[in-house]
């Protein structure tokens, strides 16, 4: 055996990392992951919040808005599971049409990773659903209970009737929020107008209310209760996100050349003839982050990229008259003092293989047909001769109208010569209808050169000419 000694690093803090964490406002390596030790997220204001709380809303109103908007009879976007019709305002997509579904799927997961090789973590802090209505009740909290550090000491008394009262105002908001969550959602599977006016009329069906209760439940319980510890413990996506980070993803950094070494001052003195960086050890950085961590320990998987932290330490350094992005959204290289790299090979080959989706996605979307037929011959009998001497074969033939308004369509054959059609060859299918047609073809068997004839269908929409195929097959009497 070989008796090399392995290298080790030395991941001892420099000197100048000298001030502890705040008990009261840090969860530390040893308990943070307790979900018993809560987290009292203290409200900042700035460039980032503003954006993440505008874009927080614009989301929410997408959500809460679109089961609302009218098409016709009907809202834009239903997703009838029963009869296995999903609407997209005037498109109606089909089982066989879900393989635009797993492309769809496809390209967010490679949006996804070519987002956060990029910028990191920034669905999660910006966009996730979890982050968004997590802090719609953190700002219930806000407004009902007061600041992070009333709540904190608040918690710490004796419960007064004042605070239950405030406390109960708050619940009820959070289950009031839950309950218009689970009904949009299911809004979006069942027609939105009448599954609210059965649902506070207690006529809606037994399934769907355990599925709007359902949701309610997990909503209030994930944003109310659980909060981060979705995120840190249940979410696979902050797991698997460091095989995506390179030294060139812009992260949420601390420059610890500038800020160390930590110590508070006052703003008249001179923190360099005190030997002091510029981190004025404030842990405003900590007391804001909703998962709890310190930044400045570098960079730590359950950093959401929220930029809570940026916001707050540009603050506290426009007080102190220094210059701001002591935290920033920046790259690793660049804290090291390198030259940060934008295109590198896995950033294109993402970026690559999305463009390829996108491509795919759009082109079987194009090809998506406004009809479908399907030919099912009738196999209990090969063939017969009827009255007429002709060889007969019996097909059942499936018309779809996929669009939102009714259809004529007109039907034919090809492939043989003199082929006697028994049955209509001109149908009017409703909107979104399957229509069944039961139809019998006879042909002279002087015509026929072999006992098993390729035949084509052909369904023919004669407003605008648009038709499909579907073969079959024509059988004989064999010489």
């Amino acid at each position: 055996m070989s008796q090399e000694k392995i290298a080790i690093k030395d991941v001892t803090p420099p000197s100048g990392h000298t001030s502890a964490p705040n008990p009261q406002t840090h969860k530390g390596k040893a308990d943070r992951f307790n979900p018993n030790n809560r987290i009292y997220v203290r409200a900042v204001k700035g460039i980032y919040q503003q954006l993440r709380r505008r874009m927080g809303w614009l989301l929410m109103a997408l959500f809460m808005g679109l089961p609302w908007i009218p098409y016709g009879d009907r809202q834009a976007i239903l997703l009838d599971i029963s009869q296995q019709q999903f609407h997209f305002f005037g498109t109606t997509f089909w089982p066989q049409d879900l393989t635009l579904l797993a492309t769809l799927f496809m390209i967010a997961a490679f949006a996804l990773f070519f987002i956060t090789t990029f910028l990191g973590r920034v669905w999660c802090g910006y966009l996730c659903p979890q982050t968004v209505w997590t802090f719609i009740y953190i700002w219930f909290e806000e407004k009902l209970e007061g600041a992070a550090n009333k709540r904190r000491k608040q918690d710490s008394l004796p419960q007064t009737r004042h605070l239950m009262v405030r406390k109960t105002l708050k619940h009820l908001a959070w289950l009031a929020v839950a309950l218009v969550t689970g009904l949009t959602f299911i809004g979006y599977f069942l027609p939105i107008h009448n599954l609210i006016g059965d649902f506070f009329t207690l006529n809606l069906g037994t399934w769907p209310t355990f599925w709007v209760l359902f949701f309610t439940a997990c909503t209030y319980a994930n944003a109310g209760w659980m909060r981060t510890i979705v995120c840190i413990h249940m979410c696979p996506y902050a797991r698997f996100q460091s095989a995506m980070f390179d030294k060139d993803t812009y992260i949420v950094g601390y420059d610890t050349a500038r800020g160390e070494q930590r110590g508070p001052r006052s703003r008249k003195q001179d923190h360099h003839a005190l030997g002091l960086g510029d981190c004025i050890d404030c842990n405003l950085c900590v007391q804001v982050c909703p998962t709890g961590i310190d930044i400045r320990d570098g960079l730590q998987y359950e950093c959401i990229n929220c930029g809570a932290c940026v916001d707050a330490c540009d603050q506290t350094m426009a007080r102190m008259g220094y210059e701001t992005r002591l935290l920033s959204y920046t790259t690793e290289h660049k804290l090291e003092g390198h030259q940060t790299t934008i295109l590198r090979p896995k950033l294109i080959g993402y970026g690559t293989v999305m463009g390829a989706m996108i491509g795919l996605f759009f082109y079987l979307l194009q090809a998506v047909q406004p009809m479908g037929l399907d030919v099912l011959r009738d196999r209990s009998q090969l063939f017969k001769i009827n009255s007429e001497g002709l060889v007969e074969n019996t097909y059942t033939l499936k018309i779809l109208n996929k669009t939102q308004h009714a259809a004529h369509y007109q039907l034919s054959v090809h492939g043989l010569e003199d082929v006697q059609w028994y049955g209509d060859q001109t149908i009017s299918v409703a909107a979104g209808e399957v229509f069944t047609l039961p139809i019998s073809l006879g042909v002279d068997p002087v015509v026929l050169d072999s006992p098993i004839a390729e035949i084509t269908f052909t369904l023919l929409r004669p407003s605008d000419g648009h038709q499909i195929h579907a073969e079959s097959r024509f059988i004989g009497e064999l010489r």
